[in-house]
């Protein structure tokens, strides 16, 4: 498989905006209201779940940049656990990405976007204002993709300096809350807690998205050099802004008002701003989530892409349109982010997503071990600064993580388990059609 330079139209510039507005979405103005649930105490909260996290995903960064290099092709974990188990593995993480890893958090960005618009106008219907921005980006991004990147430049250098602006305005707040940067005595039963874990598991959600760039890599200039820049570079980025915003909201708002809340942003943005400074910033925050969803729609209709291109069962859903793009990947897409909005609530959107990714996640970085010792010869443009201990250690939290929400949410685990289970039974179905290549051997072509 090659592809013309002239087919990249994605620079190191775009793709680093690509990982930086799928990874500073939803989560960073929503999550901190549902991680304090049934964890008050801010050093928890910031010190604990923040760090873990940061490295977590920096880990995850480093680990998914060797794949990308070395495979630089677009369907992110599809194409990658194709070669390097066997095409069952990835179908189902494919089929994973197809029917929760995009079109959930669309749903999700959707869905709080709509509620930070009703927080200043009331009296307009949030799942209608969800509903008209989803088909509105997926109509942008199913036209030309100049201009898609274009527009995925401008929202996300908004969204960034929004962060900024709350981030310095909130450390000049007259009467901010007092936090105590050392731990308590309990701090360390604490961290092997359930309700800890699944705190994780809103924080993973906030920095999800440091792999975006991978699934479009067909279309990234000289992927085996800017993936792992880009991914890398964006994730870095998000650390510092998300530490920062964070601490900001802690640092303005009494716990007690955030706990359960979804406009977290616009909780923070009524004690730094005032009343009518919180709704111009509830304006701004519903701009900037548009970015989240345009990333997301740029990204996922790529995956289901490259699963018809090697299945026939789904081969209309690789047709492209006259600029090249998936048009009916986007539509199938639009057609499940709809479904989403209309019959599911967010956090239960968050707790399946958070599972069904995690364990995702999980097998593509083990998957590293896996491609070395099967590929010794393989070039790898790219190797995992840290190996071994850097897979490892994304590997034992994503495992820490997934015991703990199998056990504190088995519905929504359980639900997650029951797509891949789904997802089988079409791969078989679909396998009497064949693949479009019969085992991992095809790799370099």
């Amino acid at each position: 498989m090659t592809v013309n330079q002239q087919q990249r139209p994605i620079g190191l510039f775009t793709a680093i905006c690509i990982v930086v507005a799928n990874m500073i979405g939803t989560g960073v103005f929503t999550s901190l209201g549902f991680q304090v649930v049934d964890i008050k105490f801010w050093f928890h909260v910031f010190y604990f779940c923040g760090w873990w996290v940061e490295f977590f995903a920096l880990c995850g960064a480093l680990s998914y940049s060797e794949l990308g290099a070395a495979m630089p092709y677009s369907g992110g974990e599809y194409y990658y656990l194709s070669r390097i188990y066997h095409p069952v593995v990835g179908f189902l993480s494919g089929w994973v990405s197809v029917t929760v890893g995009f079109a959930a958090p669309i749903a999700a960005a959707a869905m709080a976007l709509g509620a930070y618009f009703k927080s200043v106008f009331p009296l307009i219907s949030s799942t209608a204002i969800a509903l008209g921005v989803v088909i509105f980006v997926s109509l942008i991004h199913s036209r030309n993709k100049a201009f898609g990147s274009y527009f995925q430049q401008i929202f996300t250098i908004l969204k960034v300096l929004l962060i900024v602006v709350l981030i310095v305005c909130g450390l000049f707040l007259p009467e901010p809350q007092q936090l105590g940067f050392l731990p308590s005595i309990g701090d360390v039963n604490l961290i092997f807690s359930s309700p800890f874990a699944i705190s994780l598991v809103y924080v993973t959600y906030s920095y999800s998205g440091w792999n975006a760039a991978v699934y479009l890599a067909s279309e990234v200039e000289e992927p085996e050099k800017n993936l792992p820049r880009s991914l890398i570079a964006g994730t870095l980025i998000v650390m510092v802004l998300y530490l920062l915003l964070n601490f900001i909201f802690l640092h303005t708002t009494p716990i007690n008002k955030l706990v359960g809340e979804l406009e977290v942003g616009y909780i923070a943005a009524n004690q730094i701003f005032g009343t009518f400074g919180a709704k111009v910033m509830g304006i701004m925050i519903s701009f900037g989530l548009i970015s989240s969803i345009s990333s997301m729609v740029l990204a996922g209709p790529r995956v289901t892409q490259a699963i018809g291109e090697d299945i026939p069962l789904f081969k209309l859903l690789a047709r492209k349109n006259s600029s090249g793009i998936p048009y009916f990947a986007i539509l199938l897409q639009l057609f499940i982010v709809t479904v989403l909005i209309l019959t599911s609530s967010f956090q239960a959107v968050i707790t399946y997503l958070g599972f069904t990714l995690t364990l995702s996640s999980f097998i593509t970085v083990l998957g590293i071990f896996v491609y070395r010792l099967r590929y010794p010869e393989a070039p790898r443009p790219y190797q995992t600064w840290g190996y071994p201990f850097t897979p490892i250690v994304f590997l034992a939290i994503s495992l820490w993580m997934l015991v703990f929400i199998l056990i504190d949410k088995p519905i929504e685990s359980l639900t997650g388990l029951g797509t891949v289970a789904i997802g089988l039974i079409v791969y078989f179905f679909a396998a009497k059609k064949k693949m479009g290549w019969s085992s991992v051997e095809e790799i370099s072509e």
